[in-house]
């Protein structure tokens, strides 16, 4: 599967590498490809790739809706028990591919490619990369040296449970991780790019911060929201408590006038605060339950069972 966004140059070099190694391998495959609104030649380029083999699929969007759309696309759209990524600018080698299926028959879910010798700038990209992977890692407890490495592959049992949004490509391996996937990294070869310029931008950083936040939020708070909010809650109203404390303090023992300092402000405030977050954590109870009860969405997935017929084998 390869999302494309203006890479007519690349996209005839990729195809031609993509089938050769499988053919060689003798591995049977189909190559979604995934034009995201491009603005360059690529939809003519691809159409005519898919001219010549009917194995190769075009998905062309109406506009371009991001990388995470694009491989959301490939996913619904392939049909393989397997699902493998791959960049179209060719910093990725299709030649790793049969050595992450090879991976996969070990016994895991999630192979992660990982460009140890990256071949990009050393600090706009490289830099960035590794501070962006370590706080990932440490957030979400699924330890990777190289979320942003695109070449990946997955079993579609795990796959097919994902929803992605925002800039949540690159965190698939922990929403996998929610359902228990077997999750592992092997090295890969990373190329120079030879075409065009990257879409790699600094505003990315922070989209990918904030959508971490979201996943971090989902992945500890999402079925019980009222610890979190009610924390913060119980959190302010401590603040609160111990501000009033200190105001008496002053009064009684420093004889000095409550309105000379911001303690009346600080208590109503952080009472205030401490109230309204609470509250918060209410109404987020009732949401989650509503999204759960409504949506049918189970609580738990269950891997497989012994002499239990097959519906019940899903939560509920």
């Amino acid at each position: 599967m390869v999302p494309v966004y203006n890479e007519e140059a690349s996209l005839p070099l990729l195809v031609e590498k993509i089938i050769t190694v499988l053919d060689e391998a003798g591995i049977a495959f189909e190559i979604i490809m995934v034009n995201d609104g491009s603005t360059d030649g690529s939809a003519k380029v691809l159409a005519a790739i898919a001219q010549g083999d009917a194995r190769i699929k075009i998905v062309n969007f109406a506009r371009n809706f991001g990388q995470t759309a694009a491989m959301m696309a490939g996913f619904d759209h392939s049909k393989g028990s397997i699902i493998v990524p791959i960049d179209a600018d060719l910093q990725n080698d299709p030649a790793d591919i049969p050595r992450l299926l090879a991976k996969l028959d070990e016994g895991y879910d999630v192979v992660s490619g990982w460009r140890r010798d990256r071949k990009d700038e050393a600090v706009k990209r490289n830099l960035l990369s590794r501070v962006a992977n370590w706080i990932i890692s440490y957030a979400s407890g699924v330890h990777l040296h190289d979320y942003g490495c695109s070449l990946k592959a997955y079993r579609r049992s795990v796959i097919g449970r994902v929803k992605l949004y925002g800039e949540m490509h690159r965190f698939i391996p922990i929403y996998a991780s929610w359902y228990g996937a077997r999750i592992t990294e092997l090295e890969v070869t990373h190329h120079p790019r030879r075409f065009g310029k990257s879409n790699y931008g600094m505003i990315r950083i922070v989209k990918v911060t904030l959508d971490l936040l979201v996943v971090s939020f989902l992945d500890r708070w999402i079925g019980k929201p009222i610890y979190l909010f009610g924390g913060f809650g119980l959190l302010w109203l401590a603040v609160s408590l111990v501000s009033l404390l200190y105001v008496f303090y002053l009064k009684l023992f420093a004889n000095l006038s409550m309105i000379l300092t911001p303690m009346p402000l600080l208590v109503a405030m952080s009472f205030m605060m401490g109230v309204m977050s609470i509250l918060i954590g209410l109404l987020a109870e009732i949401v989650v339950r509503t999204y759960f009860e409504a949506l049918a969405k189970p609580i738990y997935f269950v891997n497989n069972t012994v002499n239990l017929p097959p519906e019940h084998g899903a939560g509920g």
